[in-house]
C-alpha cells in the first residue's frame, strides 16, 4: 500500500513478514528533497512488523495495518529521521489464515475503513471477517460497514459523493476463469456483496448458495 503525506512524503508498506532476508515487514518514507519530481531519499519508518501492507495518512499521523493490529505514528513527517514509538489503535484481529493483508483508507466521515478478508477460500466467516469495517481514528466506535466481501485488495472513496468503491477477489476451485473478480460500489451501510452465497453477482455457490 501507499499513502501520501501532507508534506509530499510517500509512505510505502510491504506485504512480507520479518524473515531476516531482505526487508519484509518494513514501512518506508520516500521523499523528493530537491523538488525535481524524482525520489531521492528512502528512509525506514518501521521494521520487523507483521505484513504491514496497509498504510493511510490522516491529520499528520501515519496509520499502518498489520495482520493483527492497526498502529499509528503521530507527527511522522516532522520525525522521519527519528520516528516515534507507535500508538496501538486497535488490536486483536486474526493474525493468520487466508486473505489477511489489511487495506485501509480514511473516508470523508473521518473514519478509518479496513477490509477484513475471509480466513479461507470459501466458508461462512466467523465474527467480522469477510467484511469491511470502520472505526474512529482512535479505534473507538468499531463496527461492520458492509458484509459479503471475500478479499478486498483496495479501497477508494469517490471525491465527489464520498461513496466507497472496493475490489474483491473471487473464490478458487469453481472452474476455469470463473468466478470473475469484482469492483463493487457501496451506496449505503449494511449492504451485503454476496460472499459466500453468490459469486460475481450471478453464480450461486455450490454449497452455501443453497
Amino acid at each position: 500500500g501507499m499513502a501520501l503525506g501532507a508534506k509530499a512524503t510517500l509512505f510505502v508498506g510491504s506485504s512480507g513478514q520479518p524473515t531476516g532476508q531482505g526487508n519484509p515487514g518494513t514501512v518506508y518514507a520516500v521523499g523528493d528533497t530537491n523538488a525535481d519530481g524524482r525520489a531521492d531519499q528512502v528512509l525506514t519508518i518501521a521494521k520487523g512488523l507483521n505484513q504491514p501492507n496497509g498504510v493511510a495518512f490522516h491529520n499528520g499521523a501515519l496509520y499502518v495495518a498489520e495482520m493483527q493490529r492497526i498502529i499509528r505514528y503521530d507527527g511522522i513527517e516532522d520525525r522521519l529521521q527519528n520516528p516515534p514509538e507507535p500508538v496501538v489503535v486497535r488490536d486483536g484481529f486474526q493474525p493468520s489464515g487466508n486473505h489477511q493483508w489489511r487495506y485501509i483508507a480514511f473516508g470523508p466521515d473521518n473514519k478509518l475503513y479496513m477490509a477484513l478478508g475471509a480466513p479461507c477460500n470459501i466458508c461462512e466467516p466467523e465474527k467480522d471477517y469477510g467484511s469491511i469495517v470502520r472505526m474512529n481514528p482512535d479505534g473507538s466506535g468499531y463496527e461492520v460497514y458492509v458484509r459479503g466481501v471475500r478479499n478486498s485488495v483496495g479501497l477508494a472513496f469517490h471525491p465527489g459523493n464520498g461513496q466507497l468503491w472496493f475490489s474483491d477477489n473471487g473464490g478458487d476451485g469453481l472452474g476455469d476463469n470463473r468466478p470473475s473478480d469484482e469492483v463493487n460500489h457501496v451506496t449505503a451501510a449494511g449492504q451485503h456483496f454476496g460472499f459466500p452465497y453468490c459469486h460475481q453477482g450471478d453464480i450461486p455457490d455450490p454449497k452455501f448458495g443453497k
